[in-house]
This record gives C-alpha cells, sequence and structure tokens, in this order.
C-alpha cells in the first residue's frame, strides 16, 4: 500500500518521524509506504489541487490513496472550519474514493498542545495551558499563537519553530494522547490505519 501525503514542509519535518512510528507500532507487517508531497507553504486550492491529486494517483508508481493535511488557519479566510476545509478539498478534486481530505483545525500546533508539560520543559516555562479542547479555537488566536508566545516568554531564547521544536516536543511521545483530544487528529490517523488493514483508534 502506497499513500501519498500532501502537507506543508515544515509539518512533514516535525511530524513524520512520529507519525511512522505510531502506523508501525499498529500495523505490524502491514506498514504502509507513506510518501510525503511538500506544498511551498500551503496545499493548494481549485484545479492545481485536483491535478496535483491526479498525477499522483498516476504515472509510473502511482499511490492507492492521497491523502491532502492542510491547516484551517493559513493566514486567509479560505476555510471557516476543518469541516469547511475538508468539502472545499472534495469538490475541488471532483469525486474520487482514493482522495481523502483531512484538516488541523486549526492549525498543527493544536495536536501539541496535549502534551503542554513538554511545551513548557522546551520553551523553559511554567505558563499555564490555554483552557478548552486543543481544537476549539479560532482565527484570532490559533495555537501556534500560544506556542510561540511561551517560546517568547522562556529561557530557552529563541522563537518557536515548528520543524525543531514541533520535533522535540513530540519525540517519545504516542500519537493516541493528542488524537483521543482532537477529533481531526483522530480521524487523520483512522483513515491511515483504516487505508492499511488496520484497526481504528
Amino acid at each position: 500500500m502506497k499513500i501519498v501525503i500532501i502537507v506543508e514542509g515544515t509539518t512533514e519535518k516535525a511530524f513524520r518521524p512520529h507519525l511512522e512510528r505510531f502506523l508501525a507500532a499498529r500495523l505490524a507487517g502491514n506498514m504502509p509506504r507513506l510518501n510525503m508531497f511538500t506544498a511551498n507553504g500551503r496545499i493548494s486550492k481549485g484545479d492545481r489541487l485536483r491535478r496535483e491529486v491526479e498525477n499522483l494517483l498516476g504515472g509510473s508508481d502511482p499511490a492507492d490513496a492521497v491523502i491532502a493535511l492542510t491547516d484551517v488557519y493559513t493566514g486567509t479566510d479560505d476555510f471557516q472550519d476543518a469541516a469547511d476545509a475538508k468539502t472545499k478539498m472534495r469538490d475541488w478534486v471532483g469525486p474520487n474514493n482514493r482522495f481523502h481530505p483531512h484538516a488541523a483545525q486549526h492549525d498543527f500546533e493544536a495536536w501539541l498542545l496535549p502534551y503542554w508539560a513538554e511545551i513548557q520543559k522546551v520553551a523553559g516555562h511554567n505558563r499555564t495551558p490555554p483552557s478548552g479542547p486543543p481544537e476549539s479555537v479560532n482565527h484570532n488566536r490559533p495555537p501556534s499563537h500560544f506556542i510561540k508566545e511561551i517560546f517568547r516568554l522562556g529561557t530557552c531564547r529563541r522563537d518557536y519553530s515548528k520543524w525543531r521544536d514541533g520535533n522535540r516536543i513530540l519525540q517519545g511521545k504516542d500519537l493516541s494522547v493528542a488524537a483521543s483530544k482532537c477529533p481531526e487528529l483522530k480521524a487523520f490517523l483512522n483513515t491511515l490505519l483504516t487505508l492499511s488493514g488496520g484497526q481504528s483508534i
């Protein structure tokens, strides 16, 4: 099984090794071949996304499935929420049962918030976590805002970097912990598991 995941480049660097570790523990002997198709800044829209998906599903080494993973918060008002993002991506690509749209509500950093104790440790600050479920945020203060803020206040003396610090925060962590608090992450992981013949979490 070959699965291509369309992501922004920094998400791949921060997330890929932890995603592969999560899947390997649950798909013994049935691990899919994951390929990351990195977008330049953000996932394509409209006909461009459709062409990319069709190209990935065709050619000399076609994928069995393509997943697009976008943030809801893109710096624009393209998406109202994760459901809207998934609907629009589905409409752009058209009817294709091998295409699976997913979205982080509102950005990738929502999936880091369940590991707040590790964020405090890496940032060097004991600031309390934002209240409410990790994905219950809005465009005004997306999850990345809270993480950038604690890094600015902390003793680490550097700005938050998704690929460097996101990777460090997730090191050795079980993604099912975040999935239990983040429905969009859970849906994304379950798509990967079920496509590969595994059990949903």
